[in-house]
């Protein structure tokens, strides 16, 4: 096989895939673009649970108590300590004795080794459990609702009456809501004197908050036309009727993947429960300046999607999960893969022009310009569009600007910040091989180093 046949097939299949996805992002951006806010209902019609698992999280987590204590007061707080080796305990405890009395709002769930430490969705079984206890057997289920909040965490003010909507905890159908993400540090930068430092760790920073508002968010919207849509880690709103229904006898409704998030939705849609996602509040968490941390916490995510593979067989046969549906969630199950298969065959055509343009350069370079080069600028082209496309809607929808140079400059480096997902596939699907299938923390931006102290006045 000839070296230009060899690059024709590879371009061609690359590009189909290209393309494939190219009208995937059009599909989605539309009703992203199209949607307008919806109705709110009465928070009051409900009784509200915040499980805020921690795993050393001294550093944060006083705050975080105390802002939700005071814009959510009637609602309850419960805080895992899943063995924290810092003093994340001491804080709650102090903030529970404060002014001498203490706080029946805020609850305590302690957790130790060899039972700890083991993932975030046994910290929430955990909470689960200790609330189930603390209600008793008689009391009335219907109308609570639990909210996964991560120890950095802020729901907005309104979150409550917007998830108690008709359309939304209204219906006794839906048995779980999303809120939209935000990166509450996407206009901070690091505190580093070291302006590259800086710079690079805000841009990060605020492709995050560009990922998770956009791109994330229209997938979301689109997933309300297949009944897809999935749950995410932090802003997670779920009926509590909903979770003892997929708990089992073990009391636990979360299971062991590391994308304890997306794993519950699946459980909760193939049971037939309906879930929700709202872009009409949100909940604001620290976007990591560290492109180290970031692909350590990435890769954790990819891994975790590989491992809910094996609820693809579940998916296909529930009768709750249309057909479309199914394939949406299979094609979202498949992106680490394809991802993988997409790392090996895209450099194919471009190392192939060079090795050959090496050999015979004259040669190549007739045939690149007699017309060769139209593929290269098309194969490029739909490669990098799906991704462009998310800048200027940032810049437009969700940072109100008409800055579209600004918006364009987002857009390649989305595009950039997308290609670090090839190299966190490869990084999970090593961990599967090697079997370190382990939950790690990913390190807040406020942490110092081991030893560290933080003043615990309350």
């Amino acid at each position: 096989m000839s070296v230009k046949v060899l690059l024709a097939i590879t371009q061609a299949f690359a590009l189909t895939m290209s393309v494939a996805f190219l009208v995937y992002v059009v599909v989605i951006v539309v009703p992203y673009l199209r949607r307008r806010p919806g109705p709110v209902g009465d928070p009051g019609e409900f009784t509200w649970h915040f499980f805020v698992p921690c795993r050393d999280e001294q550093v944060v987590i006083r705050d975080t108590i105390r802002y939700l204590r005071t814009t959510f007061r009637k609602a309850h707080v419960w805080v895992v300590d899943d063995d924290s080796e810092d003093r994340t305990a001491r804080v709650v405890r102090m903030l529970w004795r404060r002014h001498g009395g203490y706080d029946p709002y805020l609850h305590l769930v302690p957790r130790v080794r060899p039972e700890a430490r083991t993932g975030k969705g046994d910290a929430l079984n955990a909470a689960y459990r200790a609330l189930n206890e603390w209600m008793g057997p008689d009391a009335s289920r219907d109308d609570v609702v639990v909210v996964v909040v991560d120890a950095d965490g802020r729901p907005a003010p309104n979150c409550l009456e917007v998830c108690a909507a008709p359309h939304l905890f209204g219906d006794a159908e839906i048995g779980a809501v999303q809120l939209d993400v935000r990166m509450s540090n996407a206009t901070t930068p690091p505190p580093t004197r070291n302006r590259f430092g800086r710079w690079f760790g805000l841009k990060l920073a605020q492709l995050q908050d560009l990922e998770f508002r956009t791109a994330i968010a229209a997938i979301q919207t689109s997933r309300g036309f297949t009944g897809t849509i999935s749950m995410g880690g932090n802003g997670q709103f779920t009926r509590l009727t909903a979770l003892d229904s997929i708990a089992g006898a073990d009391g636990q409704p979360w299971r062991g993947s590391l994308l304890e998030d997306f794993e519950l939705g699946v459980h909760l849609l193939t049971a037939g429960w309906r879930t929700g996602f709202t872009p009409d509040s949100h909940v604001a968490q620290e976007g990591l300046y560290s492109l180290r941390r970031f692909l350590v916490q990435r890769t954790r995510w990819g891994q975790g999607t590989m491992q809910c593979a094996r609820y693809l067989r579940r998916i296909w046969d529930s009768p709750h999960v249309t057909t479309l549906g199914a394939a949406e969630m299979m094609y979202y199950l498949a992106q680490p893969w394809l991802q993988l298969l997409g790392s090996l065959l895209y450099p194919i055509p471009f190392v192939l022009l060079v090795v050959t343009t090496a050999g015979d350069p004259a040669r190549m370079w007739a045939w690149f310009t007699e017309g060769a080069w139209i593929l290269f600028a098309i194969y490029g082209s739909f490669g990098l569009l799906p991704f462009l496309v998310w800048g200027p809607i940032y810049q437009l929808k969700c940072l109100r600007s008409k800055n579209i140079l600004r918006g364009l400059g987002m857009g390649f480096a989305y595009a950039a910040y997308i290609y670090t997902f090839y190299v966190t596939s490869w990084r999970a699907v090593f961990r599967l091989v090697r079997g370190r299938n382990g939950w790690a923390k990913t390190r807040r931006n406020t942490e110092q180093a081991a030893g560290a102290k933080v003043a615990l006045d309350a």
